[in-house]
């Protein structure tokens, strides 16, 4: 995830982080709804582009496999999302479709084809087809470093039996999503890049479109993911082609990157690329008709960002917080106590070595990529006889400089234009379902939440949750619920304001308010090396 060169070579979870260095270094009407049902099938649905039937699962209902946008291939890859054709007859909406080209991973299942441009939409059952029952509508954005990950890895039913619509998402990922190149502009000096953000500024316009044909409400929409997802939600709430398509927003560990890179520094690394996969000629028409394959084994394996193409984004997530330059919606946002001890077992497991004494302050440098020097303070701050061991000790160090204190940073200007309400998932025997066990606690590590919201299908190593733990899952699945339906989260959770941050500390059986989270974190720490986030 940082700019580290030690982790370039490794799939992480999540993309690089550009300012982590600089900090300690120096639409139309909505279609009409009719259903009619059929012994054993879902209900038949009308959307713009022709009718779906899905499936009925124990409480839900299922539409799976919907497309949203023409598939982006030939003349199509690299550039926006068109629409679907239309279908005559009606579309079996039973199975889900192909996941969008990725490497495999253990947070992702391979694919190499382009046709994924598709939707799934859960609704309680017997609510499709009426278009009167307005209900609120949740849109799951996957995560995965913009690299890897899928939407049917995440099973919504328990949200659903909550009285609201979940749809999950895919959208192009990796270079074919992500890379900017001036030779794929679509003018002369135009922008280039952020494809898989417009993916989903394209499914959220099918949903402003189609839903109240499933019984939801267009009117009340809430985009929310995790990691990637969290920070794909931020960059919608910034962006201008997104305004007035949702009305509440939710980011799970989103923070990660809030400066973006520059389109010119993205497409120097696009032409790096071409030149690469011997597209330094003819680049566009080169680039299209490559092999899918191609393109996955040259891509940036440590994962993607957003760039600031003057479109899409017109400016840094971080900028546009501060001047109020966004979507003032209702926001629930958050991070994971222990959220880097994810990645220092991911490199552990992919063969490198693990912390000791020894090579702390060099695992520090190039966590962060910063100097020695700098590692050396930031070691003195973060002191092993503090920690049950190096790893854990590594971990803080990457959670507060990466995730937390950038979270501070964020929820500071946020709360200054819209409600706000912050969270940290704090239990520290979580499961962890997709790596497997090492030498030191996962704790409350990155996307150990999930778990807690959704039933994960492809989960590696699967986890019971303790009574205590199926309540905090409870009330975390209404809390969610809750800002979708009334825009809060409810009574237990205070808003924050400029003169008090209160954190909800997400641990089982009950949550409790916190107002040390950033004393915690060493975010005073961050700030006074540079500029967290």
């Amino acid at each position: 995830m940082p700019r580290a060169q030690a982790w370039r070579a490794r799939a992480a979870l999540i993309a690089a982080v550009s300012a982590v260095a600089a900090i300690v270094a120096a639409v139309g009407l909505a279609a009409a709804g009719g259903a009619a049902t059929s012994p054993g099938h879902g209900s038949v649905v009308r959307t713009g582009d022709g009718r779906v039937q899905g499936q009925a699962s124990g409480s839900t209902d299922e539409y799976l496999g919907i497309p949203y946008a023409a598939p982006p291939v030939g003349p199509l890859r690299w550039r926006p999302p068109q629409p679907p054709a239309p279908w005559r007859g009606v579309r079996q909406a039973t199975s889900f479709a192909a996941h969008c080209p990725q490497p495999p991973s253990s947070f992702g299942v391979a694919s190499t084809s382009e046709n994924c441009l598709y939707l799934n939409v859960f609704a309680p059952a017997s609510h499709a087809g009426h278009a009167d029952r307005n209900l609120p509508v949740m849109v799951w954005v996957h995560g995965g470093s913009l690299l890897v990950g899928e939407s049917d890895d995440y099973n919504p039913a328990a949200l659903v039996q909550d009285g609201v619509i979940v749809v999950t998402v895919n959208y192009r990922l990796g270079a074919l999503g992500f890379l900017a190149d001036a030779a794929l502009a679509s003018r002369p000096g135009g922008p280039s890049g952020d494809y898989g953000l417009m993916d989903q500024q394209a499914a959220l316009r099918w949903v402003q479109r189609n839903i109240r044909g499933f019984g939801g409400n267009p009117r009340n929409v809430t985009l929310f993911g995790e990691s990637a997802g969290g920070l794909s939600t931020l960059s919608q709430l910034v962006s201008p082609g997104a305004r007035g398509l949702f009305q509440r927003a939710i980011i799970e560990s989103g923070t990660y990157n809030l400066t973006q890179q520059s389109l010119a520094t993205a497409e120097t690394a696009g032409a790096a690329f071409a030149a690469k996969v011997g597209c330094a000629s003819n680049t566009a028409a080169c680039l299209r008709g490559l092999p899918v394959s191609t393109i996955i084994d040259n891509e940036d394996f440590a994962g993607y960002t957003p760039d600031v193409d003057g479109s899409v984004l017109p400016e840094t997530i971080k900028t546009a917080l501060a001047t109020g330059q966004f979507s003032h919606v209702p926001v629930v946002i958050g991070t994971n106590h222990d959220e880097w001890r994810l990645f220092v077992a991911l490199d552990q497991i992919d063969g490198g070595p693990p912390v000791t004494a020894a090579n702390y302050q060099t695992m520090i440098a190039s966590t962060l990529g910063v100097p020695a020097a700098a590692a050396a303070a930031i070691a003195s701050r973060y002191p092993l006889s503090s920690y049950s061991s190096p790893s854990v000790a590594l971990g803080a160090v990457g959670t507060d400089a990466i995730f937390a204190c950038p979270a501070v940073t964020a929820e500071q200007s946020l709360s200054r234009y819209t409600p706000t309400y912050a969270y940290e998932f704090n239990d520290e025997n979580a499961p962890e379902r997709f790596l497997a066990p090492v030498g030191f606690p996962y704790g409350a590590a990155h996307a150990s939440e999930l778990q807690y919201l959704f039933g994960l299908t492809t989960a590696a190593f699967p986890g019971v949750l303790t009574p205590a733990q199926q309540q905090l899952a409870a009330i975390m699945k209404r809390d969610w619920t809750n800002l979708a339906k009334f825009g809060g989260p409810g009574a237990r959770w205070p808003r924050l304001t400029a003169a008090s941050q209160p954190t909800l500390s997400l641990a089982p059986p009950h949550p409790q308010v916190e107002t040390d989270f950033a004393a915690e974190h060493h975010c005073a720490f961050w700030a006074a090396a540079g500029s967290a986030g």
